[in-house]
């Protein structure tokens, strides 16, 4: 089985455990639509719950665009899921308005106490590319360099170093000469949830974006797993990659969650042409790794739409992650 809607499709997702169950967070668009790719601007964010990733119980919509004139009144995208001492979840998400044709991206913040109804924290905004700090980002569009002003897909949690929080998200750095050697990994960093501070990038290079980052610890080392797309390897990168560019997921490695990092070197972790799965994110189970993320180009062509069953993902001596039957394939 499959995280799948009949009538809508499913792409990028992020994960929370209550304790007992599984609760995935979704962005989904009506098939009505037609065309796949007209559902980036017809989004909402829906909700399942499971106890094993693979049988899943829907929820309906979760959050969906602010209603009337809105930072985020176009789109509420990609995000993340944390709770806090005292039991109240907090979601963080990207959001674009309608007077910015959806080019100028910001992430908001919502609370939940039972993981089903949500309320933004005032009006959402929670982070913008703004003060000290905005000058190591592309604050603005760069039209003819960009296709928009990137500031998404937040990931959020706990500051292992402090009683903080950080928040790590996609953006582009300043000031890059090769296009697709100007993506970034932005990072904020807050004490409470609720204020947030704009600091400099972790990570700069190698592709053009670095959609939906993830950090993560295991085994003594720090993951950042990211996703993108074979277009928007540098030049550099692309050299380096064993097979060339594809497009899926990939990852950093690092020292601490506040880097340095390095892109894992050899060969990419989940990727092909066409895409089969993207956005994929990894998560800890009581039987090990595995990674998730939704089926994209099919083999007839069609977009796929939902989130494909878990697969277990090992890491080598070396530290390096591999999804197993790659590995068993490379046996």
């Amino acid at each position: 089985m499959v995280l799948a809607l009949d009538d809508q499709w499913i792409w990028d997702s992020w994960y929370a455990h209550d304790g007992a169950r599984w609760h995935a967070f979704f962005l989904k668009a009506d098939k009505s639509l037609i065309n796949p790719e007209l559902r980036h601007f017809n989004v909402s964010q829906g909700h399942a719950s499971s106890t094993d990733l693979v049988n899943w119980t829907h929820h309906g919509t979760s959050l969906k665009p602010s209603e009337g004139d809105a930072w985020d009144d176009f789109t509420t995208w990609t995000g993340s899921v944390v709770r806090d001492d005292g039991g109240l979840w907090h979601l963080f998400y990207t959001g674009a308005r309608k007077s910015e044709e959806g080019l100028y991206q910001r992430i908001g913040h919502a609370t939940s106490r039972d993981l089903h109804t949500w309320a933004r924290v005032g009006d959402g905004l929670c982070l913008d590319l703004t003060g000290p700090n905005a000058a190591f980002y592309e604050a603005d569009h760069m039209r003819g360099l960009w296709h928009d002003r990137a500031m998404r897909d937040p990931w959020v949690m706990r500051d292992p170093q402090g009683d903080g929080w950080l928040m790590f998200f996609t953006a582009r750095a300043a000031g890059v000469a090769e296009p697709n050697a100007g993506g970034a990994i932005g990072f904020a960093t807050s004490r409470d949830l609720y204020d947030w501070t704009l600091q400099p990038p972790v990570f700069i290079g190698g592709y053009g974006q670095l959609e939906v980052p993830q950090v993560f610890a295991h085994k003594g080392r720090w993951y950042c797993l990211f996703c993108t797309a074979a277009e928007h390897f540098s030049k550099e990168q692309a050299e380096a990659t064993p097979g060339g560019p594809v497009t899926g997921s990939h990852y950093l490695i690092g020292d601490t969650p506040r880097g340095p990092w390095r892109i894992a070197p050899g060969r990419f972790l989940d990727g092909s042409l066409p895409c089969r799965r993207y956005a994929a994110r990894i998560l800890k189970t009581g039987d090990g790794l595995v990674i998730m993320g939704f089926a994209d180009q099919q083999p007839d062509g069609r977009f796929g739409g939902y989130v494909m069953d878990p697969e277990p993902v090992i890491v080598d001596e070396e530290g390096l992650l591999r999804v197993v039957p790659d590995a068993q394939a490379a046996e």
